[in-house]
């Protein structure tokens, strides 16, 4: 059993939102929200049986764990505004090193769930990777066992590996959802329903399970189709930032299969 039973949550945004949710189900003690508004705090703390805030001074003394779930350039002012000595300490960031806490805390860490959420939508923490790092072989352990809760994926993770998982993802899941987005305009000018294309969507997440990506490629990139290429190229003629797009993903395509060969 976790020795963290009483948690602080500052943040109440979409990562926020949902882990609060996880944890609280999972029968941890979410003991106040902070957001810098009150409507966004009491929005997730009525979710939680939480009391929200909107002053860093007004942080409970007695949490086991303060989890700053906050935006990358939320986090330092937030940091900067602590008054009182707080004990064991994580942010959820991809891409800020864990020694942002150095001058703040003396156990500190990561917990990083690698998903995409939104506030609206509630997801299965049970297969999320939770990643974790610490600068105390205690507070690792139990963060360890507190990811156990909610998830069954955890990994440790320093901080140069999450950095990079982070960039992964963002091409992985940000880029790939910007695609569909333009998908969707594309069709949307023809009055085509963008439903059409959610089982090419399903099955080509569903691919990468069992291959890798490389191998699960196709289209006519991958063998430089001119002719079909040229076609679609005079498709986007009046939507230059698409067209340019087009061609510079296509060559990418074009060129790191030309590599593997």
């Amino acid at each position: 059993m976790s020795k963290i039973n009483k948690v602080v949550i500052l943040g109440a945004g979409n990562l926020a939102t949902q882990l609060a949710i996880a944890l609280n189900d999972a029968g941890v003690k979410i003991l106040q929200v902070y957001s810098r508004t009150m409507q966004s705090a009491s929005f997730l703390a009525d979710k939680v049986s939480s009391t929200p805030l909107t002053e860093v001074k007004n942080l409970a003394v007695d949490a086991d764990l303060y989890i700053f779930a906050l935006s990358d350039k939320a986090l330092q002012p937030v940091l900067d505004q602590l008054s009182i000595p707080v004990g064991n300490v994580v942010h959820t960031a991809g891409s800020i090193p864990m020694d942002v806490f150095d001058n703040y805390a003396e156990c500190y860490g990561v917990f990083y769930p690698l998903q995409t959420f939104s506030k609206h939508r509630k997801v299965d923490f049970s297969n999320i990777p939770i990643c974790i790092e610490s600068n105390n072989l205690g507070l690792q352990e139990d963060l360890m066992e507190l990811a156990e809760r909610i998830s069954n994926n955890i990994h440790l993770i320093d901080s140069e590996q999450r950095k990079q998982l982070h960039l992964s993802a963002v091409f992985t899941c940000n880029f790939a959802n910007h695609m569909y987005s333009i998908g969707q305009k594309l069709l949307a000018e023809k009055d085509v329903d963008f439903d059409l294309l959610k089982p090419l969507i399903k099955e080509t997440a569903e691919k990468v399970q069992e291959l890798d990506p490389l191998s699960a490629q196709t289209g006519p990139a991958i063998r430089f189709d001119k002719e079909i290429m040229a076609k679609h190229e005079n498709e986007l003629k009046d939507l230059p930032d698409f067209q340019k797009l087009y061609r510079f993903v296509s060559e990418s395509i074009f060129k790191m299969h030309s590599e593997k060969k």
